[in-house]
């Protein structure tokens, strides 16, 4: 899954003895993640923060209500709460905290339709916490803003540039109803984006375990491809592996682009047949147990790569391993960036694809006239991102610049040789020589995209790449594909091209 170039800003260091709290609570691998991690990780949290009011709140029901549910991030990282309609306050004052989950009560009538709910009762049992009913949540925080007039919150804010989100709109209100309190959007943020880019053992397990299950998925789809074959087939074979294996689904929008559909980064339409000669990217991963594995793969319809494929293929690998030979505990997070982009640059200039590694091209306007180097034609976005309750998650290295035990992130360069490269450069003397050297390169790779993508996981025992069930080199890939097809019926692309075609 890709993520645009950003640079985050630099997030200050949680205390020591909060992190060591974290990790020392982690549950066994395998095992539920223990309650005492969930409490061990509020303790982080608010020991980074002052006196005051944590507010962290929970998604609410999906509306319509057949859209599937997926609590927020950060207050399921806080809670391990995994019902709609919930919310944190934790009351830092004088040393002393005291922690209160506001759930909805049960209701007999509404969970036949919705299901059982933990309910007030059941959340000392469970969490350890004081429960309290969600209908009272503003009254309760009105009463304890009067005395701690400081409130950190922690929710979907500010995610809509046209409209406020109902967390917005509840923050709002409280304000208006509080003038005297201070709203802080920022600071509990920024400590539990820290903490959430250091991932304890039993986080680390479940992305493990999400990312074999992933890499599995992968190859039952490989062994549909084929000339005829329908990228929603390849997408399904996939996907029903991961919920055999129990995986709770797709970690994201699953990309299946063959052909020209290669070179578009986030496609996923998945709707195309693909035809003899073609490559196939498959950008496709599971979460497990909320966490959630990131895997891309680039393999030939026809079961091999054509020479101008291959060559576009090694300069991608080469510098996925590049960047990968730069994983080390303490290492710089940035010489993973540096070493595949060297040779990215140096690759497409031996494919007469760009004119040297540090040329540049005309990318303004001409109000705005600028350059960017020339490599960006065709490797647009970051290296990679941290992984885990979102398949783009904070890592640690984000604000530290270290890779530190762990850290979980995905490595995955890529080439994309437009069709219509050409004809999208701005019109300016410089772009017109530019075209006329490089025109024969980008017109004999045309729509050759490649994408690898890996998940690696920094663990006391080392570094570890979880995805490496699923080939990454071309002879590995060829010889699986090589194997003789899982029974397909080619009635169903024949279907669809009818239906497409309109007859």
């Amino acid at each position: 899954m890709i993520v645009p170039v950003t640079h985050p800003p630099r997030l200050r260091r949680l205390a020591p003895l909060a992190l060591a709290a974290l990790l020392a609570a982690a549950a066994p691998a395998g095992a539920q993640v223990a309650q005492a991690e969930f409490a061990a990780r509020r303790a982080a949290l608010m020991d980074a923060l002052p006196d005051g009011v944590l507010l962290a709140l929970g998604n609410g029901e999906p509306n319509p209500d057949f859209i599937p549910f997926h609590q927020h991030p950060h207050f399921f990282y806080l809670t391990g709460f995994d019902e709609p309609g919930g919310a944190l306050v934790i009351v830092k004052r004088g040393g002393e905290r005291r922690e209160l989950l506001f759930v909805r009560p049960g209701n007999p009538a509404e969970e036949v339709w919705t299901g059982a709910r933990l309910g007030v009762p059941g959340v000392k049992a469970t969490t350890g916490m004081e429960g309290r009913d969600a209908s009272v949540l503003r009254a309760v925080l009105d009463s304890i803003l009067q005395a701690t007039p400081t409130l950190f919150v922690l929710g979907d804010l500010g995610a809509r540039m046209t409209e406020r989100s109902v967390h917005d709109q509840f923050v709002d209100a409280l304000a208006a109803g509080n003038p005297s309190v201070k709203v802080d959007q920022a600071a509990a943020r920024r400590a539990i984006t820290l903490l959430r880019g250091r991932k304890s053992p039993a986080e680390l397990e479940r992305i493990r375990l999400a990312s074999e299950i992933s890499a599995r998925g992968h190859v039952d789809a490989w062994r549909l491809v084929q000339p005829g074959i329908a990228e929603f087939e390849l997408q399904a074979a996939a996907e029903g592996r991961w919920r055999a294996e129990g995986a709770d689904g797709p970690s994201y929008g699953t990309i299946v682009g063959s052909g020209p559909n290669s070179t578009t980064l986030h496609y996923n339409r998945n709707d195309r047949i693909a035809q003899a000669g073609e490559v196939i990217v498959m950008d496709m991963a599971a979460y497990f147990d909320g966490y959630a594995a990131d895997i891309t793969r680039t393999v030939p319809v026809s079961g091999r790569f054509s020479a101008e494929q291959r060559a576009v293929y090694e300069v991608v690998l080469n510098a996925q391993k590049a960047a990968e030979r730069q994983v080390r505990v303490d290492g710089p997070s940035r010489a993973m960036n540096d070493s595949a982009n060297a040779v990215i640059a140096a690759g497409l200039t031996a494919l007469g694809l760009i004119e040297s590694p540090t040329a540049t091209y005309d990318c303004g306007s001409a109000q705005q006239p600028r350059t960017c180097p020339q490599t960006f034609l065709y490797y647009m976005h970051g290296l990679g991102h941290g992984i885990g309750l979102l398949v783009h998650d904070p890592d640690q290295y984000s604000a530290t610049g270290r890779i530190q035990v762990g850290s979980a992130f995905t490595i995955e360069p890529g080439i994309y040789v437009r069709g219509n490269l050409l004809d999208i450069l701005a019109d300016t003397p410089r772009n017109r020589e530019l075209k006329a050297r490089i025109g024969p390169a980008v017109r004999r790779y045309a729509n050759i995209g490649v994408r690898i993508e890996d998940d690696f996981l920094v663990t006391e025992a080392g570094v570890l790449r979880p995805s490496q069930g699923v080939p990454r080199e071309i002879d590995e890939i060829e010889r699986l594909l090589a194997q003789p097809r899982a029974p397909r019926d080619p009635a169903v692309a024949a279907r669809y091209k009818r239906m497409k075609s309109g007859r």
